[in-house]
């Protein structure tokens, strides 16, 4: 079944897969994507092999999987999927952190509505200036301080409040997103040391990471109190930055709420750009 399925995964990547980008000629093209043809000269292997690879008659070497990736020139994510269908684990295994232009577009189109961009760590990696205006993320100069899971199990955010529904939903997904993000990158040093940290520090996280919980739906709410004592509820929504192996969580109020109005407020305040890059030392 694997076998067949990574050969389906083969297709459709080289199929959405851009000539042009590949240095191949565009005009004259029937049909979007590369020729088995050209995706095996690219990758150093004839179109008979891509073919029995693609109908999923010959299991590929790890070496095989590392060429059709460059070939096609595939975002981590679809790398990691390659080598998870093919039995093998990713070249170095690391947690990839760059914001990559799918994050960078989300943050720059949404520049009115909060928004952060988080590895599949749940390490900040990049927010708005309309999220900062909420007045809530304080920096500590501990190891962590930009990572959601670590933030929320180990030292909360008092300006950051939610029911006990929406913090069990929220802490469903945060545990759950590690989870799969340590499954994927057994070899990740970094990302081992905050489980381990967690674990240790949250009584409560190394109770759910034993007894994982089925994510229900990928949102929760909090309310959020500013420096001049008011508050605002809004709804966080997480969105998959697949290429990139990224995500990120919107922060909308109901319409027509008070919220709302509150919320045009406190963004019609914020100053700075629409793409704040994060982690340690902090904002820059």
């Amino acid at each position: 079944m694997e076998r067949h399925q990574f050969g389906a995964a083969v297709r459709r990547l080289r199929g959405e897969a851009d000539p042009a980008a590949a240095g191949l000629p565009v005009a004259g093209r029937r049909v979007p994507g590369l020729r088995r043809e050209e995706l095996g000269e690219l990758a150093g292997m004839s179109a008979d092999y891509v073919r029995r690879l693609e109908q999923g008659r010959s299991h590929p070497s790890a070496g095989v999987v590392n060429a059709i990736a460059r070939a096609l020139n595939v975002g981590r994510a679809d790398y990691e999927r390659l080598c998870a269908l093919a039995g093998y684990a990713a070249a170095d295994g690391q947690v990839p952190t760059d914001l990559g232009p799918g994050g960078t577009r989300l943050l720059e189109r949404f520049s009115d509505t909060p928004l952060v961009v988080s590895d599949a760590a749940l390490n900040l990696v990049a927010v708005n200036s309309a999220f900062l205006a909420l007045e809530h993320w304080n920096l500590t100069g501990a190891r962590w301080e930009w990572n959601l899971a670590w933030r929320h199990f180990c030292d909360p955010f008092g300006a950051f409040q939610q029911s006990s529904a929406d913090a069990s939903d929220h802490e469903t997904i945060l545990v759950a997103r590690l989870r799969s993000a340590v499954l994927r990158y057994p070899a990740d040093a970094s990302l081992a040391a905050l489980v381990d940290e967690l674990r240790s520090r949250s009584r409560r996280f190394d109770t759910l990471w034993r007894a994982p919980r089925p994510v229900a739906a990928y949102e929760s709410s909090a309310t959020f109190t500013q420096s001049d004592g008011d508050s605002l509820t809004l709804v966080g929504n997480l969105i998959a930055i697949p290429g990139d192996d990224l995500a990120a969580v919107m922060l909308t109020a109901a319409p027509g709420s008070r919220d709302e109005g509150r919320l045009v407020e406190v963004i019609g305040r914020a100053d700075g750009p629409a793409v704040v890059k994060v982690g340690q030392p902090g904002p820059g």
